[in-house]
């Protein structure tokens, strides 16, 4: 199978919002976007789909070694010849791939955080690296556009935390902050046990807060020349901003089923955001 091709169905195949952004793009950079989408749910399908840490651990430290033939132009799988094709075209370093994996192994190792500042820094591998690295494929012309993709990225990881806390929890793992379930009393075996309560709510109140800052610090920080070469990402804002909306309607009942958007509401704000942007 052709490299791109299986790429472009790894992405399809996910459901994710983030297939819609890449949908107007012209087609090398849609090339590129989608070989790092695939490249990035490749290394997290071995975390959500590998119950043997040992060959999680061996799994990742494989793609490790895929990437650096990638930059050797040795590549051998399909993702990483995609890869290896569109490294010369845009500025897509060794090293922002490399933490993507670091990123992916803290879920192999870390299932709790003590306090916020932990939890940004795994934000930061698995998700404000992969801004920062579409937002050099998207093309940018201020240097501050590095610190929106950053921010950014920040929001969608906790975007994804707030609605897939349940579902988390039942994987083993809880990302909402020791020093924050404290602070709220509430009790990390109730939200294992999916068991809802008002201070339950009130937490979730305060993680929302706190994302919604996080996407207004990326959008402030974008400045207006680099705005239309961004709308991937502000296709992306506009999907997730109204995901976390409706789970802050729903009451925030993320601890027993999964909230998300219909795909036609996901292409009626990607078109809606690329005219308007």
């Amino acid at each position: 199978m052709n490299p791109h091709q299986y790429c472009q169905d790894k992405a399809a195949a996910s459901g994710s919002s983030f297939y819609y952004s890449f949908m107007f793009l012209p087609p090398a950079r849609r090339q590129a976007i989608t070989a790092l989408y695939a490249f990035c749910r490749e290394v997290d399908d071995v975390v959500d789909e590998c119950t043997d840490l040992a060959l999680a651990h061996d799994k990742l430290g494989w793609w490790r070694q895929e990437i650096e033939r990638v930059f050797g132009a040795t590549a051998t799988h399909p993702v990483g010849l995609a890869l290896q094709d569109v490294i010369g075209q845009f500025k897509i370093s060794r090293e922002h791939l490399d933490e993507i994996i670091d990123g992916m192994a803290m879920d192999l190792s870390i299932s709790r955080y003590a306090d916020f500042a932990a939890l940004e820094r795994y934000c930061y591998h698995v998700a404000s690296v992969v801004g920062l690295l579409a937002a050099e494929i998207f093309g940018y012309q201020d240097a501050k556009t590095l610190d929106y993709a950053y921010h950014l990225g920040i929001a969608f990881q906790l975007t994804n935390i707030i609605r897939d806390v349940g579902e988390d929890a039942r994987r083993g793992r809880i990302y909402l902050p020791v020093d924050e379930l404290q602070r709220f009393n509430v009790p990390a075996a109730d939200i294992s046990n999916a068991h809802s309560s008002d201070n339950f709510r009130a937490l979730m109140r305060f993680q929302h807060q706190r994302a919604q800052h996080y996407y207004d610090q990326a959008l402030n920080a974008l400045p207006a020349i680099d705005r239309k070469s961004q709308r991937p990402g502000l296709i992306m804002a506009a999907i997730y901003r109204a995901l976390l909306d409706e789970i802050a309607r729903d009451g925030f009942q993320v601890l027993d089923r999964r909230t998300s958007l219909t795909p036609l509401r996901k292409v009626w704000l990607a078109g809606l955001t690329w005219l308007k942007s």
